[in-house]
């Protein structure tokens, strides 16, 4: 049951993280918003090395880890985070976040191609489903902007005489003056939207694939260590892009509104992190991930909370997230335990068994 509490509270606290993002790049940059996000999740995972009395593991990684370790850095946290954080700019986190849920399928994709691993009917419906999800929000993204209050019309005159003229000219001055300012309509840019959305779908996708082949490397490290090498080599390499000419400038005209989300942001992708590396010590991996993908389920009532006038919602939202949630859930189950559990009459189950790959 502890295993269940902390996924639930990592799902939570990641889609908190997603909505705190997204408000602070509405008027800020991404730049500013990784200059603060890639330093203090080191930052944090040093703090938990150090907690977890590991800190001397930091000197023992063979170089093969090392390396392994470094790339997953700088893809998941650099790249994939930039183009995370872009596409929640372009449109949104409601539209993005089906986008980038495709990584459990990039990720499955990847596992069978390199690893070999096996690939069942299950989850192959599971990841149609996840690409159907992702599609329908799309379809009718310019359906769901917030509509901005309409300006009165201008009432037709009245018919006055001559000695009224300026008294009926004075009331409608007041009416216009009365008239609602009518509020910016959110404009999602769908197609560079969706291949950022895409680009960070295969970063996050391939990170667990790296990781794993650092681990098989340094069996017997903890991944609090890892994690902390990890973010180094990621920070490392965003001072490289900070050399890029304007790019302390952009840092530097940073909205004083905007650091409060930006900072929160930063935190609690490490408490979300801190969260998902507890549930996995405590509770089996077909537990555990099926409850993560509830993210998408969270950012949606999130970013209605705290982010009304800068998302896209209606039904096809709706539809295609829950769509999403359950196709992740079904690639990431074990089809032997699922097909245990719900008891299914052999046939099913044997079709759903069927291997489409792997080995």
């Amino acid at each position: 049951m502890l295993g269940v509490l902390y996924a639930a509270l990592g799902a939570f606290t990641f889609a908190l993280n997603n909505v705190a993002m997204r408000r602070g790049v509405v008027t800020g940059s991404v730049l500013q918003g990784m200059a603060l996000t890639v330093p203090i999740g080191g930052l944090s995972f040093l703090v938990m090395t150090i907690a977890f009395g590991e800190l001397h593991q930091l000197v023992v990684f063979p170089m093969a880890a090392l390396i392994w370790l470094a790339c997953q850095g700088v893809v998941h946290f650099v790249i994939g985070r930039y183009c995370n954080y872009k596409s929640n700019q372009l449109m949104g986190v409601n539209l993005t976040a089906p986008v980038v849920q495709l990584q459990v399928p990039f990720a499955m994709m990847l596992a069978v191609v390199m690893l070999h691993e096996k690939f069942t009917v299950l989850q192959a419906i599971g990841s149609a489903l996840m690409l159907g999800g992702s599609f329908i929000t799309q379809g009718n993204a310019g359906k769901g902007k917030r509509k901005a209050s309409a300006p009165l019309t201008a009432a037709t005159p009245i018919p006055t005489v001559p000695s009224q003229e300026e008294l009926a000219q004075e009331e409608l001055a007041q009416e216009e003056l009365a008239a609602p300012v009518p509020k910016p309509i959110f404009q999602p840019r769908v197609f560079s939207g969706y291949i950022f959305g895409l680009g960070a779908a295969m970063c996050y996708g391939s990170s667990p694939l790296m990781a794993r082949q650092a681990f098989l490397h340094a069996p017997d490290i903890s991944t609090a260590a890892g994690g902390c090498l990890a973010y180094t080599a990621a920070t490392l390499f965003f001072l490289l892009i900070l050399l890029k000419p304007g790019s302390w400038a952009d840092i530097k005209s940073m909205k004083r509104e905007n650091l409060p989300w930006f900072l929160s942001s930063a935190v609690l992708v490490a408490i979300s992190q801190a969260f998902v590396y507890a549930s996995l010590a405590v509770a089996p991996l077909m537990v555990v991930t099926p409850i993560l993908q509830l993210s998408l389920v969270f950012r949606l009532f999130l970013s209605q909370l705290i982010n009304r006038d800068h998302e896209v919602m209606n039904t096809a939202v709706l539809i295609g997230a829950f769509t999403a949630v359950l196709g992740s859930i079904l690639v990431s189950l074990d089809t032997d335990e699922l097909t245990t559990l719900l008891d299914l009459p052999l046939s099913l189950a044997d079709f759903l068994h069927y291997r489409l790959a792997g080995h």
